[in-house]
């Protein structure tokens, strides 16, 4: 049995320069490592993120969590079986022992489930994407590829956070990826020919100093059309609203600065939806708004309708998406829940019930390629890692690019899902 010898953390810093945790867990002489992501955009339910308050680090150091894997959590798994990851996680659950992971954060907790799953792998011998519960067969995800950026991850005074683009007509990854290069660089080319700026938000998307979300979707139709592909056949647009950000009082701001009813922010929607043939729309609505997600899911049937700060990876809250009809696709985020076992639960529901599940990075990255694998490993239908821009995102489709490869030497299945 190969056993957990010693755990380790250490303080590194994610993609907007802020402190985050990496964990390194050992057997013997091998070991394995995962650095922890955080979010800008945070739905209330998400488990708790451990920071200090100090004004070394303006209150972002991560100092605490590193003690409680160092002092703490290493001392509870070590000689443990590193191929039993449930076993591994029920004990970071338990010795946290909180609804959401406050005493321990999970940012702490998560480091190390990853650390240990890779680790896994490493002493199996097999791809990372290999050691979950899908064994032949692996489908790569379409990329929801962020194109141009908004809300919290931009300053430039646009409603919606992310616009997107998702490759329909690719049928490898490879191609997908060639598609979306083509795309986001001729875009650059109309940004620039209209004199703004091609400087980029926290996700590597173009962050042009407009405020009108039509203006957007409209430099969007343009780079498709001008790449030689056709809206909504070829290429589909795509939107990660975060209603969260845009909602007061029962109404929201979503289409203006203006604050208007559900009805009329829905019958927004729908007019955007026909008008730029948008495929797919995130976070439509807030987070406790259960009324407005499923009077909209009915409004509309063909839209791939996705839960980020609704469910926030949390299983007991797409159960009740589910029943309450809210959505038929959800945003997967390993942070939102804690532990690699917690979110393949998710995943396994939400696959089960008839949901898109869609692995998610976060604003605050890494080099850390996990989601990844863990797309590839669990046939997740789509995988949003943000734009062909910036390295820590640009990791994640260099990887599944490696595994595209290496499913292709094999004659396994390398199509997209």
């Amino acid at each position: 049995m190969s056993k957990v010898t010693k755990v380790i953390a250490r303080q590194v810093f994610d993609s907007r320069g802020f402190p985050t945790i990496e964990s390194e867990v050992f057997c013997g002489k091998i070991s394995s490592k995962a650095i922890c992501p955080s979010g800008a955009s945070t739905g209330s339910f998400e488990a708790y993120e451990k920071r200090d308050n100090n004004k070394k680090y303006l209150g972002k150091s991560v100092f605490k969590a590193i003690y409680n894997v160092n002092k703490i959590i290493s001392k509870k798994i070590l000689n443990k079986d590193i191929h039993n990851q449930e076993l591994i996680d029920s004990i970071l659950i338990k010795l946290d022992g909180t609804k959401h992971k406050t005493k321990l954060g999970a940012n702490s907790i998560l480091s190390v489930s990853i650390a240990v799953k890779k680790l896994s792998a490493k002493i199996k011998n097999v791809p990372l994407y290999k050691n979950f519960y899908i064994k032949k067969n692996f489908n790569l995800p379409y990329p929801l590829m962020n194109i141009i950026n908004g809300g919290v991850h931009a300053n430039n005074g646009l409603r919606i956070q992310e616009f997107m683009i998702r490759p329909d007509k690719a049928r490898t990854f490879s191609e997908a990826m060639s598609i979306c290069f083509s795309i986001i660089q001729n875009l650059k080319k109309i940004i620039k020919d209209r004199k703004l700026s091609t400087a980029v938000g926290d996700e590597g998307g173009f962050a042009p100093m407009i405020n009108n979300n039509e203006v957007a979707l409209n430099l969007i139709v343009k780079s498709i059309k001008k790449s030689g592909f056709v809206n909504g056949k070829d290429v589909s647009i795509c939107l990660d609203v975060a209603g969260n950000e845009l909602y007061k009082k029962g109404k929201y701001s979503i289409h203006s600065k203006d604050y208007i009813s559900i009805k009329k922010s829905i019958n927004g929607y729908l007019k955007l939806i026909k008008k730029y043939k948008i495929k797919s729309i995130e976070d439509p609505f807030a987070e406790n708004d259960w009324n407005a997600w499923s009077d909209f899911l009915k409004k509309s049937q063909d839209l791939q309708l996705v839960g980020d700060d609704l469910y926030v990876t949390n299983l007991q809250r797409l159960k009740k998406g589910f029943l309450n009809k809210s959505s038929n696709a959800i945003l997967i985020k390993p942070n939102q829940i804690g532990t690699v076992t917690e979110t393949l639960e998710v995943i396994k529901f939400a696959q089960k019930i008839g949901y898109q599940t869609i692995i998610s990075h976060r604003s605050g990255d890494s080099e850390d390629t996990f989601i990844s694998e863990l797309a590839v490993g669990t046939n997740s239908n789509q995988i949003k890692t943000g734009s062909l821009c910036r390295s820590e995102r640009v990791a994640k489709y260099n990887q599944l690019l490696r595994i595209e490869q290496q499913l292709l030497k094999k004659n396994n299945m390398a199509k997209l899902k």
